[in-house]
């Protein structure tokens, strides 16, 4: 049995890109991690497996079927297929609250930057900082890092708000989707 790693927001960001092993920690290259790590309050972040590839599909599928109807472009099955066909649990965490699943994100190196992919959380707990909070720590140890962040966020999402606060800015945009980037701050 593994004990949890009591931290603070200012952590989540050491503990997830160790757990990732991102090739900016020396000797740390594709090394995970094995224990939850307490957030705050009584959520955790815990290392994803492959085990956990349905509840991370289902819960994109509630996450953005709003706006994948606004952009006419929502099928049941092809949003939680397109998830499994892309979900590498060596590069994803969970989100916990009170032991239950409640969100996850994924921080997948490629090349010289890594992509934010598969930032979802509960719908009934968005807008309570949690979200914010774990973007800071991965920004923030990036930053240390120099490591340049992409994502990908869909028209007319109100994620992309969120992104914008923190730095990302508007590299290439689509009729559905929106590129973003963040280059290391100073």
């Amino acid at each position: 049995m593994t004990m949890p790693v009591r931290c603070n927001s200012e952590d989540i960001a050491d503990v997830l890109l160790d757990l990732v092993g991102c090739g900016a920690c020396p000797g740390r290259e594709g090394e995970r991690g094995a224990a939850s790590v307490p957030i705050m309050a009584d959520w955790e972040i815990r290392p994803a497996s492959a085990s956990d590839v349905e509840a991370v599909a289902e819960l994109r599928a509630v996450v953005l079927r709003a706006d994948l109807e606004r952009l006419g472009r929502y099928d049941a099955q092809r949003v939680r297929q397109r998830l499994r066909d892309g979900f590498e649990p060596a590069h994803t965490w969970l989100i916990e609250v009170g032991g239950a699943f409640a969100g996850c994100v994924a921080l997948r190196p490629d090349g010289d930057a890594h992509w934010l992919e598969h930032f979802y959380l509960d719908p009934r707990l968005q807008g309570g900082g949690i979200g914010s909070g774990v973007l800071r720590g991965l920004l923030e140890r990036c930053d240390r890092a120099g490591v340049v962040v992409r994502l990908n966020v869909l028209q007319g999402s109100q994620a992309r708000r969120l992104y914008e606060r923190h730095g990302f800015t508007v590299e290439t945009e689509d009729r559905v989707d929106v590129f973003m980037v963040r280059v290391p701050r100073g």
